[in-house]
């Protein structure tokens, strides 16, 4: 794995020196772009609007739009901004990870500890699994100073990028008819919740469009005709709420 971001967490006047590792990769096939008319592969280039001609990333600037005017930042500027967190991801409190709604989780990342960082790095990771807590912490990267949670996860300690609450829409833009929900109704739903609850297990979980997908792709290229499976309706025509829930509760019953 390549390290993005080299630092220290700051836990009290304590200083860990820590790689940052991204702790996710896709699981989705990697497609080509292609010309439809000769499978050409199309490639993207960055282009001045007013000549027409390709630019060299090394003549590519950041800029602002300032009340109708571009102001050219360069990577001092960004460093200028908050110096100390381009190198240190802070620990600004402790508090229960269910005290954060899942809403706003965003990536996660490993954190691995440099040379002269692994007492400390092993003393916070301990402490933390001790008493069951989160630290929260900010730190800048790729000009962005990310929010998010320290914790540990199996042997290492993990960063999981969190939203800041201004990135998060209200529920009131939404058109949400109300609708009485009787008694019977809500009894039956529960039912089928509670037959249908299980213990999670995330090794049940595959990615099986890809999968599937993958199998077109080796019988196209064998020349074999793919044929299109029907669609099947799964749910029921019908404005009979506590009928498609005794009929959910049948057909889970069948399928036991």
């Amino acid at each position: 794995m390549k390290a993005i971001w080299t630092g220290a967490i700051g836990f009290g006047l304590v200083n860990i020196p820590v790689k940052l590792y991204a702790a996710t990769e896709e699981s989705n096939l990697d497609l080509d772009m292609l010309d439809k008319k000769d499978h050409s592969n199309i490639k993207f280039k960055r282009v001045n609007e007013k000549t027409g001609k390709e630019v060299a990333w090394a003549n590519i600037v950041k800029a602002y739009d300032y009340k109708g005017k571009y102001v050219v930042l360069d990577d001092k500027d960004f460093e200028k901004a908050i110096p100390e967190k381009s190198k240190l991801l802070a620990i600004d409190s402790f508090v229960k990870e269910e005290e954060i709604d899942s809403i706003y989780f965003e990536a996660p990342y490993f954190l691995e500890p440099q040379k002269n960082g692994e007492a400390a790095y092993t003393l916070l990771a301990e402490s933390l699994k001790k008493t069951k807590m989160c630290g929260v912490g900010t730190f800048v990267m790729r000009n962005r100073e990310v929010l998010g949670i320290l914790r540990p996860y199996e042997n290492a300690i993990l960063f999981q990028r969190i939203r800041y609450n201004a990135e998060i829409r209200k529920t009131s833009e939404l058109s949400i008819p109300k609708r009485t929900i009787k008694p019977a109704e809500l009894k039956m739903a529960i039912s089928l919740i509670n037959q249908l609850s299980e213990k999670f297990n995330i090794a049940a979980y595959t990615n099986t469009y890809a999968g599937k997908l993958m199998k077109i792709i080796e019988a196209k290229a064998r020349g074999k005709k793919v044929v299109t499976p029907k669609l099947r309706v799964a749910h029921l025509k019908t404005d009979d709420l506590m009928g498609q829930l005794k009929a959910s509760l049948s057909s889970k019953k069948k399928a036991s």
